[in-house]
């Protein structure tokens, strides 16, 4: 969960960590056949580093040792942009800061610091940090997402998988924020009108919707196209535009359509859905996180959670 990651990643032992810079490239895990601990160099003309089991002691401080698989462990835990380098090119460097960690702990357990009210607070807290940041990763495994659930969302929202591929024609009008075209004159709303039912009627009596798009459209990037503005999706165009465009069949050429630039002649050349089986993996992708959620609200609402209303600002004046 962000939240309990962001938490977590702010605490000074995470920030030592992190201090091993991110490789420019990632890198290429080395091959086992059993159980073990892989990490691997970023130059492939480089020496490779050796893979070891993972319950090989690999750094000892004072009494405290760690294995492979304890350091792993421990790198996995890290932002991920530093992962790769702390298993490969970094390993080192990354060993060097857990070492000051565990020297500065030791070190700290000796003048009998881990005893003071400040540190016990704040451990208390990391600990149920990371506790709860793997709490709610496994609730989001146990998230359930059954064929009916999947299919309601993706009627809920069907419109975002559709898109459309359309041409159209600009006649500008006044108060557009669009540039009147060097020698033009500048239309009144009746006479930009007036000019795009003309052109439909041109249209519909057989000339080229594209020739006359390059020619009299006012939307000069699309005019170099023939009028071609590609595929696009609900939400892309201005609201009018969009719904006239999403009503229409292939082949279907719209009346005047008023926007904030002026009138449009709307030409769609293709009108697509995918289906429900084309986008189940991005359904289930978009729903987990939210069963996710809705399980941890579920869990808030079983527990009794007190605020102090004087110390937050909630006691009633």
């Amino acid at each position: 969960m962000t939240l309990f990651r962001s938490l977590l990643f702010l605490t000074p032992v995470a920030c030592l960590l992190a201090q091993t810079p991110p490789p420019p490239s990632p890198p290429k895990p080395a091959p086992a056949t059993q159980p073990t601990v892989t990490m691997s160099v970023d130059n492939p003309s480089s020496k490779p580093l050796p893979v070891v089991p993972p319950d090989r002691v690999v750094i000892t401080v004072g009494e405290t040792t760690l294995t492979a698989g304890q350091l792993d462990s421990i790198i996995e835990s890290l932002p991920e942009q530093y992962r790769a380098t702390a298993k490969g090119a970094g390993r080192k460097q990354f060993a060097d800061n857990v070492v000051r960690i565990l020297v500065l702990s030791q070190e700290g357990k000796r003048r009998k610091l881990n005893e003071t009210t400040s540190y016990q607070a704040q451990s208390a807290f990391q600990n149920a940090n990371l506790l709860a940041g793997l709490t709610y990763t496994q609730l989001g495994k146990d998230v359930t997402l059954d064929e009916a659930t999947v299919h309601k969302y993706y009627d809920d929202h069907k419109q975002e998988f559709e898109q459309v591929r359309a041409r159209h024609i600009l006649v500008r009008m006044q108060g557009s924020p669009l540039p009147v075209k060097p020698g033009q004159k500048e239309l009144t709303e009746a006479e930009a009108l007036a000019k795009a039912t003309d052109l439909r009627k041109k249209i519909e009596g057989g000339a080229d919707f594209a020739a006359l798009a390059t020619a009299e459209s006012d939307d000069t990037n699309s005019a170099a196209k023939g009028g071609d503005l590609g595929a696009f999706k609900h939400g892309q165009m201005v609201p009018s535009f969009d719904q006239a465009a999403f009503a229409m069949k292939p082949g279907d050429l719209s009346q005047p359509v008023k926007s904030q630039f002026g009138y449009h002649i709307i030409k769609v050349e293709a009108h697509e859905s995918k289906t429900f089986e084309e986008v189940r993996p991005d359904l289930e992708h978009r729903l987990r996180p939210e069963m996710q959620q809705k399980a941890l609200e579920e869990l808030q609402k079983k527990t009794n959670v007190v605020l102090d209303p004087e110390y937050y600002g909630l006691a009633k004046q």
